[in-house]
């Protein structure tokens, strides 16, 4: 016959089971409602996600004018492709330290880039600004100017005909292009050295001209924040401007035909300050945009 001892002892194992079985069980509830939880939060997550995606980096295309047997504008001792490729590097490299941001250059090198290929990389990222930096001249084939001074920034335009001697210039290179009437079949018609064929830039959209001409002031207040001689901005028949689908401008960062405007924009100093004007030109548009 069993003990009472037995019994007892039996009872007391049979309580420590059925509370072990009650801690597991709990343990378990618990942890099942946290799961379900968690999966809430993460379809939550993944649905604001969908509906509200992360905006992308914010992008500049930073286009430096020329390049290759294209050299632009010459000084005494410098040329202009070679300048706006050395202020265009050091442009970028300060966009992406101090405010890191995405910046695509059209070259990185001393090659030509097809005036279409340079929109083109600025569409295909989805970039919100395309700035074109190059150096402007004074010179003509009759005589030199070295006294004429200062910075101007140039949008899309297409009314001020009787202004186009730098757009005239500028859109120059396109005749030098292997295939130029093939590379641009949609600007048929258009001779970049004929004034009155500036009229085709009539069909070109305008979708952007409020805010490259916003963008364009930045610039210019930054260059007379320096005591840089101030041009204005300008509208002009630019083809390196026509086909970008966002705010896009060419800046002239000094004349590089006057010898005053070329030994700064070939010293560190002046180059710096000219990197300095752009880079805060862009942060003040870039915050603007996202308010």
């Amino acid at each position: 016959m069993l003990s009472e001892s037995y019994y007892k002892n039996l009872k007391i194992r049979k309580m420590k089971f059925l509370n072990s079985v009650k801690k597991i069980s709990l343990s378990l509830f618990f942890l099942s409602i946290v799961f379900l939880a968690s999966s809430f939060i993460y379809n939550d997550s993944q649905e604001e996600n969908k509906t509200n995606p992360p905006k992308k980096n914010f992008t500049v295309v930073i286009d430096p004018g020329h390049g290759g047997d294209k050299p632009g504008a010459y000084g005494r001792k410098s040329k202009e492709k070679d300048i706006v490729l050395e202020v265009s590097k050091k442009l970028k490299k300060k966009l992406e330290e101090e405010l890191g941001i995405n910046v695509i250059l059209t070259r990185s090198t001393d090659v030509d880039v097809p005036f279409r290929t340079r929109s083109e990389i600025a569409n295909k990222n989805h970039a919100d600004l395309f700035l074109s930096i190059h150096a402007n001249s004074a010179n003509t084939t009759r005589r030199k100017n070295p006294h004429v001074v200062g910075t101007e920034t140039l949008v899309l335009g297409f009314h001020r005909m009787s202004e186009q001697d730098v757009a005239i210039r500028e859109n120059a290179d396109m005749l030098l292009e292997e295939n130029y009437e093939e590379n641009n079949a949609d600007l048929v018609g258009f001779d970049p050295k004929d004034p009155s064929s500036y009229i085709i830039f009539k069909v070109m959209k305008r979708q952007y001209r409020d805010r490259s001409i916003r963008f364009a002031s930045l610039i210019q207040n930054e260059y007379v924040a320096s005591n840089r001689v101030n041009r204005g901005v300008k509208e002009q028949g630019l083809a390196v401007l026509a086909r970008a689908s966002m705010p896009a401008v060419l800046t002239e960062i000094g004349f590089i035909s006057s010898p005053t405007e070329e030994d700064y924009m070939l010293s560190e100093e002046g180059q710096n300050e000219i990197v300095k004007n752009l880079f805060n030109a862009i942060k003040k548009y870039k915050a603007t945009s996202e308010k």
